[in-house]
């Protein structure tokens, strides 16, 4: 499997990197163990994780992902494996998680990066990544800054030299941001350039047919800060599959948690989706084939991260590597985001 160098830092990714967000709600340990094998000898050597997880967050199983990474990881190579994790931020209802101080200063992402070492077996982390902004601003499917939303956050100049700190301490490798804008990676980057320590090195935000609002400003940031895009969602929770269109209950995680999907339930999707859809048929691919292969051509992906449920849905993603979309089916998919733009933000 071809590797890319991430971003500005020495580690060297596979161009999929498995999600593990279902481990220990939708998927047993022997599951996530197989998934794990099987990616493992496909060529994967980049695993993401988060202390939060699994998903939807909850106070009974939190960190059960980590363990569950981590027994596997026990047997493995460490040295042949990059692992990510997530430090979960404030501003939302997570009390279970370091006690409820989820604040981005040093003293809480000590904690944090402590407990995922231990719950991974492991002693260090490749790349540490902040899951969501401390400060105010739009996220998980809001599309609308709202000044009125402000709060009280770690300031990033403080953060960064926190995450300095862990790296001088050999706690973790490189960092990185997630579910950011441009002014928050650019703000990051200024204060790493000012304090003359390491910047982040990687940005994983959601990306897909149905949400390409990285294509406008964070791409050019990235491009000249040497920032890698970590895709997440390549599917859209499974919408992209086309599961939904015709069984709106079909089982997935939009079906099985409701309002976990809150991104995907707006106006367009369903036609953007069903345009989507059409045209994979048409040229002789599944839609899943045709929205992964999408996000695997980007030439500012640096790894997709993927998840499956099954062993099947794995090797569908794992296979869709080698599906190369010709140039006009580019443009069709192009033809459809210009009429249905960004349903799904």
């Amino acid at each position: 499997m071809k590797t890319s160098r991430l971003g500005g830092s020495t580690l060297e990714v596979s161009a999929i990197c498995l999600g593990t967000m279902t481990f220990g709600q939708q998927n047993s340990e022997s599951d996530a163990h197989a998934q794990l094998d099987r990616a493992l000898a496909a060529g994967v050597n980049f695993i993401d994780t988060a202390e939060m997880y699994p998903v939807p967050p909850r106070a009974a199983t939190c960190g059960r992902t980590e363990e569950i990474v981590g027994t596997w990881l026990a047997r493995q190579a460490r040295d042949r494996i990059v692992v990510a994790s997530k430090a979960a931020g404030p501003g939302r209802s997570l009390n279970w998680i370091r006690s409820g101080c989820l604040d981005f200063d040093l003293a809480s992402l000590r904690a944090g990066v402590e407990g995922s070492l231990r719950r991974l077996r492991t002693d260090y982390i490749d790349l540490y990544q902040l899951h969501w902004p401390a400060r105010n601003q739009p996220m998980f499917g809001q599309w609308q800054f709202d000044p009125a939303r402000e709060c009280a956050a770690t300031p990033i100049g403080e953060t960064v030299a926190a995450l300095a700190t862990l790296i001088d301490a050999g706690k973790i490798r490189q960092y990185g941001l997630s579910n950011e804008h441009p002014w928050g990676v650019i703000e990051f980057l200024r204060q790493a350039r000012e304090q003359g320590v390491p910047p982040p090195v990687s940005l994983q935000n959601a990306y897909n047919l149905l949400n390409r609002v990285y294509e406008s400003s964070l791409a050019e940031v990235c491009y000249r800060e040497n920032v890698a895009l970590l895709p997440y969602s390549p599917l859209a929770f499974g919408t992209l599959s086309g599961k939904y269109l015709t069984d709106p209950q079909a089982r997935g995680r939009i079906s099985e948690f409701p309002g976990f999907g809150q991104r995907y339930a707006k106006e367009n999707v369903v036609r953007a989706v069903t345009a989507y859809v059409e045209l994979a048929r048409a040229n002789g691919l599944t839609p899943s084939q045709l929205a992964l292969a999408f996000v695997y051509s980007r030439w500012f992906v640096a790894s997709t991260i993927i998840g499956a449920t099954s062993l099947a849905q794995l090797e569908e993603n794992l296979a869709a590597l080698s599906v190369e979309l010709s140039p006009e089916v580019l443009g069709e998919i192009d033809a459809i985001h210009l009429r249905y733009t960004n349903p799904a933000p």
